[in-house]
């Protein structure tokens, strides 16, 4: 496929996707939101034509061959589905439903329509993340005894800061577990393999912040601490949270039987869509050269930068698996496996106790 062309739909953090997929050469043909004029903005600053409030209309009358799905997760599976239909190939963000039960039914529709499919799981392709998961498959920690990670972030941590969706567990299916903490399960299961149970305690420090049109208090978690062992035995503990005042950053650490990584991101320097990476062979850490290549961007703009500089490379594999029809990874399945994690947690946090994983 020459030059596909792409719809986006939902442009809060979908608006990232326009300068990765133009990067990569796609024309990005049609946006929808349902504010036209914030709409229309967006769409004039990157040179995108069609401008829609409904995403039924972006399929029917733009008819992409590619759909970026960046809405509330409780509209996915509905907009994948009719996608699926179309003949379009899909790029959902996360998390990829609200309930693993409905992400089961987005990858059987995938399946059913032979698309590719993939989850917008663009954190692992900082070139430090990269060269983690590169170490770790060869061996250089050894065998994985304990893995720490934090995921932080700033953007409600003050009472007046205005809610959103995100608070509403009916439209996000999770709080900051699936805004943050999903991408940190990720990035465990694609280092160090899969999670086998899990525990959790969650919160929410403003109960009258309750989410637009919402006449109930929030029901979804600002922040979320998690315990896990994984399969091979493994332990996993990690915070993610969005109410942690001055913090914009992720961290992984890993110790194993032969050495130690050390992972960080932090999005207030130049050039941090690089992240840092350090590594143990049983001394002291030093620094590791990245073996990925690092996008130069000279954008100063935040979502410029986040997409040229961490879902570009990803976009580069989505449609390398629609050229040569090789397993896209991240898949969709990837999205469900993540979505297990999140409604196990979200299980165990409810009852206080430990929950296994399917």
């Amino acid at each position: 496929m020459a030059n596909p062309t792409v719809g986006i739909i939902g442009l809060g953090f979908g608006r990232a996707h326009i300068p990765a997929f133009q990067a990569n050469g796609c024309e990005v043909v049609a946006v929808c939101q349902r504010d036209e004029s914030a709409a229309r903005k967006i769409a004039d600053a990157h040179g995108v034509k069609h401008v829609f409030t409904r995403w039924e209309e972006l399929l029917d009358r733009a008819r992409p061959d590619i759909v970026v799905i960046a809405t509330p997760p409780h509209n996915h599976l509905a907009i994948a589905e009719a996608a699926f239909s179309r003949g379009a190939h899909v790029l959902c963000e996360k998390p990829i439903a609200l309930t693993a039960e409905e992400g089961t039914r987005l990858v059987a529709a995938a399946a059913r329509a032979g698309r590719v499919a993939m989850t917008g799981f663009n954190w692992r392709f900082p070139a430090a993340m990269q060269t983690l998961q590169a170490l770790v498959a060869e061996g250089a920690i050894g065998r994985p005894f304990h893995i720490d990670a934090r995921w932080l972030g700033a953007r409600w941590a003050a009472e007046s800061a205005a809610a959103t969706w995100r608070m509403d567990r009916a439209q996000a299916g999770h709080g900051a577990l699936g805004d943050m903490g999903v991408h940190v399960v990720d990035l465990v299961r694609w280092c160090f393999g899969d999670f086998k149970r899990v525990t959790a305690t969650m919160g929410i420090p403003y109960p009258q912040r309750s989410a637009p049109g919402v006449a109930r208090p929030p029901d979804a978690e600002d922040w979320c601490v998690l315990l896990g062992e994984l399969a091979n035995g493994a332990q996993v503990s990690f915070t993610a949270s969005r109410v942690a005042h001055g913090a914009n950053e992720h961290t992984l650490e890993a110790y194993g039987s032969a050495g130690a990584v050390q992972y960080r991101l932090t999005r207030d320097r130049p050039g941090w869509w690089a992240g840092e990476l350090k590594l143990s062979r049983g001394g002291a850490f030093e620094p590791v050269a990245p073996r990925a290549a690092v996008p130069k961007i000279d954008s100063a703009e935040a979502f410029e930068q986040i997409g040229r500089g961490t879902i570009a490379p990803l976009v580069a594999r989505f449609l390398d698996a629609i050229r040569t029809k090789a397993a896209p990874s991240p898949s969709l399945a990837d999205g469900l496996r993540a979505q297990q994690v999140l409604d196990a947690a979200a299980t165990a946090a409810a009852r206080g106790e430990w929950v296994d994983i399917p």
